[in-house]
């Protein structure tokens, strides 16, 4: 995947594992014996972060001679990232490299199975995820998503144009704001008009006035379905979105609405993939 992640974050990995010296393989005095590590699957992984596993183990002088790319979809057994070095490389860089795969090949597996489940009843709809994931990993997660089969909903406040009610309150109500839309257009001629609705009565004033996609909150499938035909009714090409308490389970009878985006944030968090490690000397 052409998603690059810094060095200065590779390197931020490296130092919260190994700020100073590896004290065990130190005084054990194995540090010089070279050998070999070698990643692989206990079930079935969508991968992710295998660039930067191996770039982290290549800066503490390890040499990569086997690695899959993230987005590969793997099955339980199969031995994705390689390296050989010294002992005192391979040790300081097993468990940094470890957590990063096993964070982001989980997130992206979990994407993957929402997607395909998505798809499946619903071809053309689109799966994004917010910006709630937890502080300091966007990079990594936003690189899982898409490894994943997602998209990101907002990168953050800077290139997106999302009104909630929180805005508007500010604005006299929503009936204030659609006046002003006009003059919103002007402004952000390159950007999607994007509006959350509080009710079933908001989402169809804002259909009329031509707001470019009209979000629900955790508004019930059955309601969902119902409400998407009477949008399309009163302007045909305005986008419908669902979001608020989507995940595996029920992501399929979101889908099945007929709503064009699916917005969630459940992928970031849950278990991570189960990735065994095998550390040995060279024969």
């Amino acid at each position: 995947m052409s998603h690059y992640i810094p060095d200065s974050e590779i390197e931020r990995f490296i130092e919260e594992d190994v700020p100073y010296v590896d004290l065990t393989t130190h005084l054990l005095g194995i540090g010089p014996k070279r050998g070999k590590i070698i990643y692989a699957t206990r079930e079935e992984t969508q991968l992710c972060c295998t660039e930067e596993a191996s770039r982290l183990l290549n800066k503490l002088g390890a040499v990569t001679t086997r690695r899959l790319p993230s987005g590969t979809k793997v099955p339980p057994g199969t031995e994705f990232l390689e390296a050989e070095g010294t002992a005192e490389a391979l040790h300081s860089g097993w468990k940094a490299a470890l957590n990063l795969l096993e964070y982001a090949s989980g997130v992206a597996s979990r994407t993957a199975r929402i997607v395909q489940a998505a798809k499946a009843v619903n071809p053309d709809v689109t799966v994004v995820t917010t910006r709630k994931s937890f502080p300091g990993t966007k990079k990594i997660v936003i690189k899982a998503v898409m490894a994943g089969g997602a998209l990101p909903h907002r990168l953050g406040l800077s290139e997106t144009i999302l009104i909630f009610k929180q805005h508007t309150a500010f604005m006299g109500g929503l009936d204030e704001f659609i006046k002003t839309i006009p003059e919103l257009r002007i402004k952000a001629k390159e950007t999607k008009i994007i509006v959350e609705a509080e009710s079933i009565s908001e989402a169809m004033q804002l259909a009329k006035a031509g707001v470019d996609v009209v979000q629900m909150d955790k508004l019930k499938p059955e309601e969902l379905t119902k409400l998407v035909s009477e949008l399309r009714a009163v302007n045909p090409v305005v986008k419908i979105s669902a979001a608020g308490g989507i995940n595996e389970a029920n992501v399929s009878a979101y889908a099945a609405t007929g709503v064009d985006i699916i917005v969630l944030s459940s992928v970031y968090f849950g278990k991570p993939a189960d990735i065994k490690v095998v550390i040995g000397p060279e024969k």
